[in-house]
């Protein structure tokens, strides 16, 4: 496949392309939706031994999900420096130790967001957390054991991948 042209089609708070492809001598156009990177973490407080999960309504699901701490990359920053702030803004906790898990496409069939996903131990929560009022976030802080989170279903790709690599790392 070979992208031959590429056009903005809608440029809001998400960019989507309309790429004009060429595949085995066929032309044909494509939408693709310009997510970014994003940055996600598994957080485990090491003082009250729980995982610290949040909640908040997605508009993509049109619903309240529990997920891990996520966010985008902010121009100008490393990943490291994106889900330290992300731990920050969302749960309120400072990050004692960062542990990069995985790379990967969310949705590559049709968008661009990257994740790198982390494990983080916390140990001081300087403050409530809740997320960015101008951001218009209304995160509330979700506290679990090993047990709860394996117990969980959650229907969000990346927490899933979170909670599987907690199971693993438990039974080894």
């Amino acid at each position: 496949m070979n992208i031959k042209n590429r056009e903005t089609a809608y440029d809001g708070y998400f960019k989507i392309y309309k790429l004009h492809v060429e595949q085995e001598g066929h032309t044909f156009t494509r939408e693709q939706f310009d997510r970014g990177r994003a940055v996600a973490a598994l957080v485990f407080d090491t003082v009250n031994e729980k995982y610290v999960l949040t909640r908040q309504f997605r508009v993509g699901s049109e619903s309240e999900l529990v997920e891990v701490v996520a966010g985008m990359i902010d121009e100008g920053e490393q990943p490291e420096q994106s889900i330290k702030r992300e731990i920050e803004e969302e749960i309120g906790y400072e990050v004692d130790k960062l542990e990069l898990l995985h790379t990967f496409y969310s949705s590559p069939g049709g968008s661009t967001e990257h994740v790198e996903l982390y494990y983080a131990e916390v140990s001081h929560q300087r403050h409530e957390g809740g997320g960015n009022s101008h951001e218009h976030e209304h995160i509330e802080l979700v506290r679990l054991s090993a047990e709860e989170l394996d117990s969980l279903e959650f229907y969000d790709a990346k927490t899933i991948i979170a909670q599987q690599w907690a199971k693993l790392k438990r039974l080894q």
